[in-house]
């Protein structure tokens, strides 16, 4: 008589998340800032922004607070809420600190990721690739930016990954100003294919060496232009 097979009910599946409706309005005007819709210093008129993504100001008020957690909207005396705006030293501040995350979780990830991992984020990096052959350039920082959080992911350390998040969401738009520059972006996908490379060949030090590189370089870039854009000091 064959035996009935006991159902392991201990472990339920997680269920699936769904975004709030603040977090949905966070990611439209985090967007809004990242092209360019909402630049530095920009007012943040909650009535135009409402009535613009047809929401209330009660979502709308939590999602601003969101963005002002994460640096990318001040709030200031008698001036209200405005896109925040960088010097260079603070942008030279903030890079350093991603990339040093990004150095430990580009060395995590060598050490601790499976092969098919590997070849999964290869996969994402010749995509790349033809994006930038093809000049693509909103194409190509899309997938850069999501090759830059699959490593972060892939080194299993959720404080890494918790931090690096946040300092990424205030970064990322700065970051894209870096592609105006036709030589960097030439420049930027050379390096991304050699972290690649250090990465498949399981060389960890190399390979976080050369990542820390890559985003040092790439927030002397964006410092450079906030430099020349505003004539700030550093």
């Amino acid at each position: 008589m064959a035996r009935a097979i006991k159902k392991n009910t201990d472990r339920k599946p997680a269920p699936i998340r769904r975004k709030t409706l603040p977090e949905e309005i966070a990611d439209h005007l985090r967007q809004m800032i990242i092209d360019g819709v909402l630049k530095e210093g920009d007012r943040i008129v909650e009535t135009e922004l409402c009535e613009t993504l047809n929401v209330s100001r009660t979502p709308m008020r939590e999602a601003i607070k969101t963005l002002s957690h994460e640096g990318l909207i001040k709030h200031q005396p008698n001036r209200g809420a405005r896109v925040a705006s960088i010097t260079p030293l603070e942008m030279s501040q903030l890079f350093e600190v991603i990339s040093s995350l990004e150095q430990l979780a580009t060395e995590l990830t060598v050490r601790t990721s499976k092969p098919i991992d590997i070849k999964r984020l290869r996969v994402l990096q010749d995509r790349m690739a033809a994006h930038h052959k093809a000049g693509e350039r909103k194409d190509y920082f899309a997938l850069n930016h999501q090759i830059h959080l699959r490593i972060v992911s892939m080194s299993k350390n959720p404080i890494l990954i918790e931090t690096h998040g946040t300092l990424m969401s205030r970064a990322r738009h700065f970051r894209y100003w870096a592609l105006a520059d036709e030589d960097r972006w030439v420049e930027a996908m050379a390096e991304h294919e050699v972290i690649m490379t250090a990465i498949e060949a399981g060389d960890a030090p190399r390979a976080g060496q050369l990542m820390k590189a890559h985003v040092l370089r790439t927030g002397e870039v964006v410092g450079l232009s906030i430099k020349a854009a505003t004539n700030a000091p550093e």
